[in-house]
């Protein structure tokens, strides 16, 4: 299987958006702005703010506005699905974390981006959650005492919080951000092994599905203490803060740091390798019993002997996501978004004259999602935000259109009329 991975037209269809009501231009509070925030230097941050997706609070910290949220709906849609696929159970951890979690683990005066902070009332001291092992951990501690209660493995979709020293980057480096986390528990390093294959399927399936497949490289790192080596999911894009280096004979992807400490593709042992720029999407982490040992989370096995869980742990930033996606769909009018994490498919423009709320309701009772822009604006601002936003399909109607309706990928320069059926064969 190729460490690069794309369906052809995987999001030519709407496959996987999540149950969102369509809506009206009019009744969104937040709308577009010409201009981004002086302070924001980050393109993803730049399209966003200007789209009305999100709003910047501080560095690092951004608020999700209604069309922010539903890209971020879509995307854990899509997660969700793959890994429920893989028979993990969806939990919500507490992201509130007593220091003595981790001084277990010895990461407390070592995990340089964790927040710290004491309580007025008690004398415990607390971390916000950037991780969740020493919260995962003992939880399962309490669930898991037999060879029989093995494999098994838990998901969340929930708020991380990092003191990074540079948040830079928009939405693809923040202090406060969503991620996905799964672990899994194992009775021996085999069946790990297998479970990781399987959650490497999975991820591939997720940045196919999201738009990313063709430009996303499973990339070989630096394993840590845990292993030899972890894998990382790489998008190309200039405005990563990672290097990677593309092996051109078997294509796979090598992190800088492994690069400088054998100068050699770690598949084939190919040199020819190409300096690439991407942002971290994802990574996959064999934990073995790094974080067993400390909470002692064993299981006895057929012949009645305690033995340690063995660990694997599996991160997507979903938030991160949404500004790596960003990045990479968009041109100089707006941003250009893949129809899977689209807001809503299909972007209608009423102007004077057509029957804007008769094919508003004929879209949605054919299942489309839909923006209605519905302003008392002109129809140079209202296809100016079209562009901005940047929905798949633009539909105009008005006293021009007669009885067809104007449709225009975001994707396309020329607008064509077309017969409404027609245009569901297309959108559907």
């Amino acid at each position: 299987m190729p460490e690069r991975f794309f369906i052809s037209s995987v999001f030519s269809k709407q496959i996987t958006h999540a149950n969102l009501e369509s809506m009206r231009q009019s009744q969104l509070f937040s709308r577009t702005s010409k201009e981004a925030p002086k302070d924001e230097v980050a393109l993803n941050a730049q399209l966003l703010v200007k789209a009305g997706f999100v709003e910047k609070l501080t560095a690092g910290v951004y608020t999700l506005l209604p069309l922010g949220l539903m890209v971020v709906k879509n995307i854990e849609a899509i997660i969700r699905k793959e890994m429920r696929n893989l028979g993990a159970n969806e939990v919500l951890l507490p992201a509130l974390h007593p220091k003595a979690n981790w001084e277990k683990t010895g990461r407390w005066d070592t995990y340089d981006s964790l927040f710290r902070f004491k309580s007025h009332y008690t004398e415990t001291d607390y971390a916000f959650g950037p991780t969740h092992e020493e919260i995962i951990s003992p939880l399962m501690q309490k669930f898991i005492s037999s060879y029989r209660d093995l494999p098994v493995s838990v998901f969340q979709i929930q708020t991380k919080f990092r003191d990074e020293k540079r948040a830079k980057s928009g939405l693809m480096r923040g202090r406060e951000f969503i991620m996905k986390d799964l672990y899994s528990f194992h009775a021996d390093e085999k069946d790990l092994d297998t479970f990781y294959e399987k959650a490497t399927d999975s991820y591939r399936r997720i940045f196919d599905i999201c738009g990313l497949g063709e430009k996303t490289y499973l990339t070989y790192a630096s394993g840590g203490t845990f292993s030899k080596y972890s894998h990382e999911f790489q998008t190309l894009t200039d405005a990563g803060e990672d290097t990677i280096y593309l092996c051109e004979n078997c294509q796979v992807a090598v992190n800088k740091e492994i690069i400088d400490e054998q100068n050699e593709c770690p598949k084939c042992k190919g040199t020819d390798l190409k300096e690439l720029t991407a942002v971290e999407v994802g990574n996959i982490f064999k934990l073995k019993t790094k974080y067993s040992e400390p909470f002692e989370l064993k299981y006895k096995d057929e012949k009645g002997e305690s033995k340690e869980v063995v660990m694997g742990c599996y991160g997507i930033g979903v938030t991160r996501l949404l500004g790596t996606i960003a990045e990479i769909y968009h041109d100089d009018r707006g941003l250009m978004w893949p129809i899977s994490v689209a807001p809503a498919s299909v972007h209608l423009i009423g102007l004077p004259g057509g029957q804007g709320d008769k094919i508003y309701a004929d879209l949605q009772a054919a299942g489309l999602q839909v923006l209605y822009d519905d302003r008392s604006a002109s129809a140079g601002e209202k296809f100016a935000d079209a562009d901005l936003i940047g929905l798949p399909y633009r539909v105009v109607i008005s006293t021009k259109t007669g009885d067809q309706i104007e449709v225009k990928a975001r994707s396309s320069k020329e607008a064509e009329l077309m017969d409404f059926d027609k245009f569901l064969k297309l959108a559907q």
